[in-house]
């Protein structure tokens, strides 16, 4: 009996430690519930006939464009590696986070790694000369997991992008999940969500359908929640193009 506890103890501090977010007991597999800000303003609940697929951290930068000094910044895609967070969903086995824990690793996330893409090496028409965006003709790296400082490694899952149409597309486990997407919902991130390292501020939560005329495969539905970053430094400074750092947990649904 002392030797199955000390092996347990042993396997949990693999699993995590108290360099990240804390670690859960493992109550046997709970039912993932969709997450919920906290106020009045929540996303619409999934649809009766569909089930949770995957949940997923996207990681990587929101793109805006300022058309005039002064002006306000216009949203122009996204791209992010994405990886598996399912196991990590409280209750769920031994590397399992809290739910303070699991709410907070987007953010945790994303001060304590780089953002994973290839990014340009000239900042010339950048608004924020700090932050210049994605190389325009590789964005994504090599397939890899995410190592995060002190936790497993989180396994690589797909890219999300958007499309020369400005769809945004989600391309999970190798095809398995592929879903073109139009916003369906959309409320504030709530106050307590991380700002990011840049201080901007987080984007907003939204509610993502299969975009009509596209043929969705293995996902009809995702969620994003539990954003961390991605607003844009604004036009204040400059026109140009503009990108932010950012994070964001998807829950996707078929």
């Amino acid at each position: 009996m002392f030797a199955t506890a000390v092996l347990l103890l042993l396997v949990a501090s693999t699993a995590c430690s108290t360099a990240v977010p804390i670690c859960d007991t493992p109550t046997g597999g709970e039912t993932p519930v969709l997450p919920q800000t906290g106020t009045a303003r929540n996303l619409p609940a999934p649809p009766p006939d569909v089930t949770l697929k995957k949940i997923v951290l996207g990681f990587g930068i929101q793109n805006y464009t300022c058309a005039t000094v002064g002006g306000s910044a216009d949203a122009a895609g996204a791209l992010a590696m994405l990886y598996d967070v399912s196991a990590l969903y409280p209750g769920q086995g031994h590397e399992s986070l809290s739910p303070r824990g699991f709410e907070s690793l987007t953010g945790w996330a994303l001060r304590n790694h780089k953002v994973p893409l290839n990014l340009n090496k000239s900042a010339a028409g950048r608004v924020e000369p700090t932050s210049p965006g994605a190389s325009t003709t590789r964005p994504f790296p090599a397939d890899a997991p995410l190592r995060l400082p002190g936790m497993k490694a989180l396994p690589f899952l797909g890219h999300h992008y958007f499309d020369s149409n400005g769809i945004p597309v989600f391309v999970l486990d190798r095809g398995r999940i592929k879903l073109s997407a139009t916003k369906l919902a959309m409320v504030d991130a709530p106050k307590r969500a991380s700002k990011g390292p840049e201080g901007t501020g987080a984007v907003s939560w939204l509610f993502l359908g299969s975009k009509q005329g596209t043929a969705a495969v293995g996902a009809k539905f995702v969620y994003r929640v539990f954003t961390a970053g991605g607003v844009s430094h604004g036009c204040g400074k400059a026109a140009g193009q503009d990108s932010t750092s950012y994070t964001a947990m998807y829950w996707f649904y078929g």
